[in-house]
């Protein structure tokens, strides 16, 4: 069975730092660009960052630039989102999604293959 597995969520006060895990089950990462999504209450999915299948392309979208990186490590299978000074408004169901494609791009949520099921971050006082 193909999964991927988040982990990693939890509750943080603002200005610390979670480290989400995405794993991969059934299937190797080493082919495919892997996007973090999130998705707040009341609001749409919106994409926080990406990796390409090589590691050599990554984007952030402009709320998280310089707070948050994404990184793979095609041997344990995983991708990894660390995420630094953590603000209330980072509060979300946290996804990571997996599509085949070109060793240097990215894709949107519109286009990927497969979903987690998502690991919530609470950040709060």
């Amino acid at each position: 069975q193909l999964q991927l597995v988040e982990s990693g969520g939890g509750l943080v006060q603002p200005g610390g730092s979670l480290r989400l895990s995405c794993a991969a089950s059934g299937f190797t990462l080493d082919y495919y660009a892997i996007g973090w999504f999130r998705q707040a209450p009341g609001r749409e999915r919106e994409g926080v960052s990406c990796i390409s299948r090589s590691g050599d392309y990554t984007n952030y979208a402009d709320s998280v630039k310089g707070r948050f990186t994404i990184s793979r490590d095609n041997g344990n299978n995983t991708v990894y989102l660390q995420m630094n000074s953590l603000k209330p408004e980072d509060t979300a169901v946290y996804y990571c999604a997996a599509r085949a494609g070109s060793a240097y791009m990215c894709y949107g949520r519109f286009s990927q293959d497969y979903w987690g099921q998502g690991t919530q971050v609470t950040v709060s006082s």
